[in-house]
């Protein structure tokens, strides 16, 4: 089950699994990831003590929000969205606690060790994820623009936004 028939592709298969040392089913993904990521790259974070780590499929060049609402004033929150299917959860769903407030809507995660943020559900995307850049491992970040968000007035500064919504779509 599974198996394929790659015609003359074989020989080039084997010598790329075997070139960077990959299973078939390693092979396909990251051939998958490349074709439908494309000029998207393979970010990876965590939190402070290492409890929770992630991967992330965005851009080198983020768009960062910094809201103004009360908890990301006093959190510092600054973050990119995502859509959930970039986003995987690679260690620490275990240690990962919840905090909401208000609506309810948005779902702050963190960990339960060190008390990072490194990601969370946010309230105008709760199909995606809010990514804390400064929780992405170096590396592959090129640039980053960052957006101020009214947040105190958060109802009339989404609706207004003219792409929030859409930054948690595929």
């Amino acid at each position: 089950p599974g198996a394929f028939d790659l015609g003359a592709q074989s020989g080039r298969w084997a010598a790329f699994q075997e070139r960077h040392r990959l299973s078939c089913e390693e092979a396909a993904r990251l051939l998958l990831d490349a074709y439908e990521y494309r000029g998207l790259v393979k970010h990876t974070g965590g939190c402070h003590c290492g409890a929770v780590r992630f991967e992330v499929w965005a851009s080198p060049d983020l768009h960062v929000f910094n809201c103004n609402c009360s908890i990301c004033t006093k959190k510092q929150n600054r973050h990119f969205i995502v859509p959930a299917s970039r986003f995987k959860l690679l260690k620490g769903a275990d240690n990962l606690t919840t905090y909401t407030f208000n609506t309810h809507h948005a779902q702050h995660t963190f960990c339960k060790t060190c008390g990072v943020q490194s990601f969370y559900t946010p309230r105008s995307n709760p199909d995606g994820y809010g990514i804390a850049p400064h929780c992405l491992d170096d590396g592959t970040v090129q640039t980053i623009v960052t957006e101020d968000i009214n947040g105190k007035e958060w109802e009339k500064a989404v609706k207004e936004h003219k792409t929030i919504r859409d930054m948690s779509k595929p």
